[in-house]
């Protein structure tokens, strides 16, 4: 479409700066497969350290007069932004499809997602306000000290964006960045790159100052600590690993930052459960979009005396999941690449060696796992531990209780999990219990609303995200004391 003519040449994706879109100097490029048959889908630019350092400049510069720009102005901007996304949901849709095998609701609905996130950001935006605060509430001090304190932008945020998400876990960073006053780096997933690239471009139509958000497309060998421990950069917000968290939260030393990470989310089904309620939200939590989702459903915990009756609702759900192109109507779609799918075969092997009860699946075209459940795992299968991030689920009985808690507190990870009971005492018991940043009741672990907090705990995370968490994540007060005289 016309509005997105200058981000390539043909299958060529440039890259985003000071509201140009350029080409590396290097004329080194990063090409793109499509995870469901390998065609060529575009190939994007591959940056040099060189030209990271120029763009950091550049968002450093643009970060000043933007910080400058008043809150309402700022507003006004992600508005447009948000109009001219909901005017392009089919296209960018599309791309996500094409790009990481995203089935065509999910990907639709993604976009939307986004449109609202923000709108919603904006809003929020103006009405994040300081506060006056007089000295004679603290004892010693009197009425002669005020302290006005205000809320302002850190500077370059830099925003790692991943896969599974290209374009809602991209704006999720970049508008309330933004509307706080910063510049924005974008450094997209590679595979995943092109439908973050349009986004990149609708904040760019939208009336963004030139420089105001840029974007680095490059392999992670190359530039990655390069990105992370540049003195231009104030604050890190990233999605993805717990193994690249990490090892970001090391080379960045004390640049201030937000992470969201892995996740092991448990389902905890208690006796008393509506068990078609269970099952109908374990399902959709565990399969939606393959399982690639930090937050899906990824391993239920059952009371034994009931575990039968659940496991033969969940069979009947997985059963009749559909299994096919992104493009179609279904709910089951190729893995991001064969290096996924190898991990999750990876685990289904293992378990099925140490004796757990294959009930659906172990079937694999290439990256393409389909949706695979068990019954009878146990705790020392890898399956019960490590995050597959396919479409596997592994079911283990357990006898009361105290059991479900010791075993999801077991975890190394700590983002979400479920509680499945009519009892409410119950559900608040186990729900106080749990080492996690967000206990669901009755519903399956998922993210939102975006005005909620989320954050995960252990290896799954580091501070709080949501709209305005967000917001106030990436500003900070600023106190301004007078002295009045006596």
């Amino acid at each position: 479409m016309f509005m997105f003519e200058n981000i390539s040449e043909g299958k060529n994706y440039k890259s985003l700066f000071n509201g140009e879109w350029v080409k590396s100097k290097s004329g080194k490029t990063i090409q793109l497969k499509s995870p469901v048959d390998e065609t060529t889908i575009g190939e994007i630019q591959s940056l040099s350290q060189e030209e990271v350092n120029d763009i950091l400049e550049n968002s450093k510069a643009a970060q000043i007069k933007w910080g400058e720009t008043p809150i309402n102005e700022r507003a006004e901007v992600l508005y447009k932004a948000a109009e001219l996304l909901e005017e392009n949901v089919d296209e960018i849709a599309q791309i996500m499809q094409r790009e990481i095998a995203k089935d065509s609701k999910s990907a639709v609905s993604e976009v939307k997602r986004t449109v609202d996130f923000i709108k919603f950001t904006a809003n929020e935006g103006k009405h994040i306000e300081g506060e006056t605060i007089g000295g004679d509430n603290f004892p010693g001090f009197n009425k002669n000290k005020l302290s006005f304190v205000t809320r302002v932008p850190l500077g370059v945020v830099l925003s790692i964006s991943p896969f599974n998400y290209p374009v809602n876990l991209s704006a999720s960073k970049i508008a309330p960045a933004l509307i706080a006053g910063n510049s924005v780096v974008l450094k997209p997933p590679t595979q995943g790159a092109i439908s973050a690239l349009y986004l990149a471009e609708v904040f760019n139509k939208a009336g963004l100052p030139k420089g105001v958000l840029n974007t680095v497309t490059g392999r992670g060998s190359e530039i990655g600590d390069y990105l992370v421990t540049h003195r231009n950069v104030n604050f890190i917000n990233f999605t993805g690993s717990t193994e690249v968290g990490k090892h970001i939260a090391k080379e960045a030393n004390m640049i201030p930052m937000l992470m969201e990470l892995g996740g092991k989310d448990a389902a905890i089904v208690l006796e008393d459960a509506d068990l078609e309620l269970a099952a109908k939200n374990i399902v959709s939590g565990a399969y939606s979009y393959s399982g690639q989702r930090c937050t899906a459903v990824k391993r239920v915990l059952v009371i034994d005396k009931v575990a039968d009756k659940l496991i033969n609702l969940i069979e009947e759900r997985v059963s009749n999941l559909k299994v096919g192109n992104p493009e179609e109507v279904v709910d089951i779609t190729p893995l991001i690449d064969s290096k996924a799918a190898d991990f999750v075969q990876g685990l289904i092997d293992d378990a099925l060696a140490k004796g757990a009860k294959l009930l659906l699946g172990n079937k694999r075209e290439r990256n393409l796992i389909y949706p695979t459940l068990f019954d009878n795992v146990t705790t020392d299968m890898r399956l019960a531990w490590e995050e597959p991030f396919g479409p596997v689920l592994p079911i283990i009985r357990i006898n009361n209780i105290e059991e479900a808690i010791s075993i999801a507190n077991k975890s190394e990870y700590g983002l979400q999990s479920s509680v499945f009971t009519r009892n409410i005492d119950d559900a608040f018991y186990i729900a106080k219990k749990l080492e996690v940043g967000t206990v669901q009741i009755n519903n399956k672990t998922e993210r939102g609303p975006d005005h909620f907090p989320f954050l995960g705990v252990k290896s799954s995370g580091m501070g709080t995200q949501g709209i305005r968490y967000s917001i106030e994540a990436m500003s900070r007060p600023k106190a301004i004391v007078l002295n009045l005289p006596r």
